[in-house]
């Protein structure tokens, strides 16, 4: 496989390994040195890739199974999930700080979810994956990808409640 082929069958979906590591991960610098690592196992790996069905839910899982030992390592004992990677140009500054104080809360609450939810909540919500590619990408069969799923949202939508209605977390 030529350069010019790798980077055909990854590049579409680099961005989404990237948001995958920022969302497990600390900083845009620790998700950046994730995907960049991820990316040069499979370009070492490169020639491996007719044995597999799909390149992008092995690369996703790849990522998340870099970044989970990550988290695990001693030297990742501080990181923390920050995600906000919503812009709308068109609102009032009012607007925009109360979307990104909501964003901030959300990031916040998302700490608090049993990994495996994390993981789920970011590969559907926002990579819009569907259940059959999240399921090969976990290992999980697609009920217990929904109950995880709505359970992650249900959690996130009573504190993000509470936190409008009374103010606390």
């Amino acid at each position: 496989m030529t350069h010019k082929d790798f980077e055909k069958a990854i590049m579409p979906f680099k961005d989404k390994l990237y948001r995958l590591a920022k969302r497990l991960l600390v900083s845009k610098e620790e998700a950046e040195d994730a995907t960049q690592e991820v990316l040069l196992k499979l370009w070492n790996n490169k020639s491996h890739f007719d044995n597999y069905k799909n390149v992008e839910a092995f690369s996703m899982t790849m990522t998340k199974n870099f970044c989970l030992d990550r988290l695990k390592s001693k030297q990742a004992q501080n990181l923390k999930i920050v995600h906000s990677n919503y812009q709308d140009n068109n609102v009032s500054l009012q607007k925009e700080i109360e979307v990104k104080d909501s964003l901030s809360w959300v990031g916040r609450m998302m700490e608090d979810l049993p990994e495996q939810q994390k993981i789920i909540l970011q590969l559907r919500d926002i990579e819009q994956y569907e259940f059959d590619e999240i399921g090969k990408m976990l290992d999980m069969n697609q009920t217990a990808i929904r109950v995880a799923l709505s359970r992650a949202r249900k959690t996130l939508r009573e504190k993000l409640t509470n936190t409008h209605n009374y103010g606390i977390k």
